[in-house]
């Protein structure tokens, strides 16, 4: 008898104990929502922003756009067509033709952080930021920025070739030096 009336008190406090604690979480309280505080933050984010700087960017030449469809051989395709124009226009030497090759892979995927110092990149031209990346070899940065490098993912990806992005390092590189 002692035995039941044990279990049916410690069930009971149980029981009441769920209850309680099932009715204070969702009773009572407001909810809020952040769509409803977006607005806020956003005047606290502008009030607390720093100030713009005034920023000079190298002229580039224009970014061929690709469709979705030619997206991953857009680059290869372009390499491509750079050397058969230059080939047909009197057979342009090969130093022009790794610029124009490095040109086309910075507008199409380096300017993205490059121009900017995104991800702690070195911004184009910097010759300072550049200079201890340079001392290290355009066999390693080519290796670093076709396999990723810390914060830097890869590059070589979507039909772009590492001798595209030697190319994109030596323009690079060019413009800091």
């Amino acid at each position: 008898m002692r035995k039941t009336a044990l279990n049916t008190a410690l069930w009971t406090t149980l029981v009441v104990s769920l209850g309680v604690s099932l009715g204070a979480c969702s009773g009572g309280h407001e909810e809020v929502k952040a769509p409803e505080r977006v607005e806020e933050a956003a005047e606290i984010a502008r009030a607390n922003a720093p100030e713009a700087e005034d920023m000079e960017f190298a002229e580039t030449e224009p970014m061929v756009v690709a469709t979705a469809d030619t997206a991953d051989t857009a680059v290869a395709e372009d390499a491509d067509m750079t050397a058969s124009a230059a080939t047909e226009e009197g057979g342009g030497d090969s130093e022009d033709l790794a610029v124009n090759v490095g040109a086309e892979l910075y507008n199409s995927q380096c300017m993205a952080c490059h121009a900017t110092g995104l991800l702690n990149a070195p911004k184009y031209g910097d010759a300072a930021a550049w200079a201890p990346r340079i001392e290290k070899g355009v066999a390693t940065l080519t290796d670093h920025s076709a396999n990723g490098f810390n914060q830097m993912p890869a590059q070589a990806y979507n039909g772009v070739t590492e001798d595209q992005i030697k190319a994109a390092v030596e323009y690079m590189i060019a413009a800091a030096s």
